[in-house]
């Protein structure tokens, strides 16, 4: 056996041969990655570099829809209210509003639902006004999320790399975004909104244990997180059967993450963060998002087979 000193976790020979087979799931995909997987409750867990910082993506939008769901619930906010979107408001992204040209108007409970169920960095970013980014860090403070920064919003993030991938982060010559990734602070974690596998399981363990806040702000992060329409990554890891509320992260310089719950009932619910950086750069690439599934599937059916 071997042992993670830092967190006092005895690893069994059978924990490492999984993390094995995970990380050459990794490897065949063309990608590196780090994650953590945990039963919601406590007891065992798998991990492979989980304290690593990584750039969060859009898995920082799980700690926005906990500020709603808290302020709603504390009465600073209606999940009702009637928000207006002019159609000149828009932060770059391909899905929801951002992709739309004329104006909407939404409730806030719907704005979440964009925000999370197809990643509308729109509608994120007019949630994340109306809460307040200050808020939201504030509340991972105060439950000992303290490896992870929310500092900007969506349109922010992407304005950041943009400059540093000297504007073009799509760009086809792959000597010069591969220099240019390299060089990248946002790229690194030293900026942005930034996180950690362990990190993201614990929040994610505590909203489904209803400890993150109120036990109704909680069912309703849950609510939200259950209707993510994501069927290739995490969702990939079982056919039909457990139930899956989960969070994509996709950003330029090969980030694809996903962070989620998968539940099989009865109590039995696994919170699982994977973060993976793919060695090329393309924003579609099937066998990394096949391969998020493929170590959720590992990890889980490991903690399965041990409890």
């Amino acid at each position: 056996m071997a042992r993670d000193r830092e967190h006092d976790m005895t690893i069994t020979a059978g924990a490492l041969a999984t993390i094995e087979q995970a990380r050459e799931a990794l490897a065949a995909a063309g990608a590196t990655g780090t994650f953590h997987a945990r039963h919601v409750g406590g007891g065992a867990e798998l991990a492979l570099d989980a304290d690593a910082v990584q750039v969060a993506a859009s898995t920082y939008k799980v700690a926005v829809l906990l500020e709603v769901a808290c302020q709603a619930v504390a009465g600073e906010l209606s999940l009702t209210r009637r928000v207006r979107v002019p159609g000149d408001v828009r932060s770059p992204g391909p899905s929801g509003i951002s992709s739309m040209l004329d104006e909407v108007e939404l409730s806030v409970r719907d704005l979440a639902l964009l925000m999370m169920q197809v990643s509308d960095n729109t509608a994120t970013d007019v949630l994340q006004e109306i809460v307040g980014t200050a808020r939201i860090a504030a509340r991972l403070d105060a439950l000992g999320i303290r490896d992870t920064t929310v500092r900007l919003d969506c349109a922010g993030l992407i304005a950041e790399i943009i400059d540093d991938l000297d504007g073009d982060p799509l760009n086809e010559d792959r000597d010069a975004l591969g220099a240019a990734v390299a060089a990248s602070p946002a790229l690194a974690g030293t900026t942005g909104n930034t996180t950690t596998a362990r990190d993201m399981t614990t929040l994610l363990s505590l909203i489904w244990r209803d400890e993150a806040g109120p036990p109704e702000a909680c069912e309703e992060v849950r609510r939200v997180m259950l209707q993510q329409y994501a069927p290739h990554r995490l969702s990939t890891a079982y056919r039909d059967g457990p139930k899956i509320a989960g969070k994509t992260g996709t950003f330029y310089g090969g980030v694809r993450n996903e962070v989620g719950v998968v539940d099989f009932g009865d109590g039995e619910e696994y919170a699982v963060a994977i973060f993976l950086r793919q060695h090329e750069f393309d924003l579609r690439d099937g066998r990394a998002d096949a391969a998020i599934g493929a170590v959720a599937r590992l990890l889980v059916d490991h903690l399965r087979s041990t409890r």
